[in-house]
């Protein structure tokens, strides 16, 4: 599997993956850097926290299609699309677009906790468990207005769902589904505790009053 058309198309995964969508939004039209607002992180969530769903709404749609796109790569090898070969370089591609997105060259390695590129990748890999954890995902966002607990939970279930509902039974694809709910858990353990302390913010779902970026102040909206 290692071979030079492979390790090409895994450099393209991670460069893909380091496109900062949030970081280019915020300074090409509104001239600041998302990552020295709210939570610091340069990604969907704290783009709509603090620039609003102007400027959120296509980060995220970028961000999941940074993921998808990068598995949608192994098109371009030889391997017969649903074999092992084909699923095992969809995942690695995959991984190395979220890498990307994590650790961007193109923005001294400073990016976001990939979720909605690990959406795309998780669409790309496996679409049907995918649409069932945003359908999961929304109803905990409508019943809850946590982000982070919303991510938390679809993640948690998503292995679930791919190994006894789908019946999975590719060994590289039921391994990465369970890695996704930890690595989840792993980067939101700030989140689970200000959860725990009653200090998370919650999504507001219905805006009340827009306001303008030159209005904002310096203040944690994700702390």
């Amino acid at each position: 599997m290692i071979n030079l058309s492979n390790i090409l198309l895994l450099l393209g995964g991670y460069l893909v993956g380091s496109i900062p969508t949030a970081v280019c939004i915020g300074k090409f039209f509104y001239n600041i850097d998302v990552r020295e607002y709210g939570s610091g992180n340069a990604g969907a969530t704290n783009t709509f926290r603090v620039l609003g769903k102007r400027a959120g709404i296509p980060v995220l749609l970028i961000d999941v299609f940074k993921g998808f796109g990068a598995v949608y790569l192994a098109y371009f090898s030889p391997y017969v699309p649903g074999s092992n070969q084909f699923i095992n370089l969809e995942l690695v591609l995959g991984i190395a677009s979220l890498v990307g997105h994590i650790f961007p060259l193109f923005a001294s390695f400073r990016g976001g906790k990939g979720i909605a590129t690990l959406l795309g990748i998780v669409l790309g890999v496996h679409p049907y468990g995918a649409l069932i954890s945003m359908g999961i995902f929304l109803i905990v966002l409508l019943i809850s207005s946590y982000v982070s607990l919303s991510s938390m939970i679809s993640a948690i279930l998503f292995p679930i769902i791919v190994i006894f509902i789908f019946k999975t039974t590719v060994p590289s694809l039921v391994i990465f589904s369970i890695l996704i709910a930890i690595m989840v858990l792993i980067t939101h353990q700030k989140n689970i505790e200000r959860l725990l302390r009653r200090e998370e913010s919650k999504a507001k779902l219905i805006k009340k009053k827009k306001k303008k970026v030159k209005d904002l102040q310096v203040e944690e909206v994700l702390k």
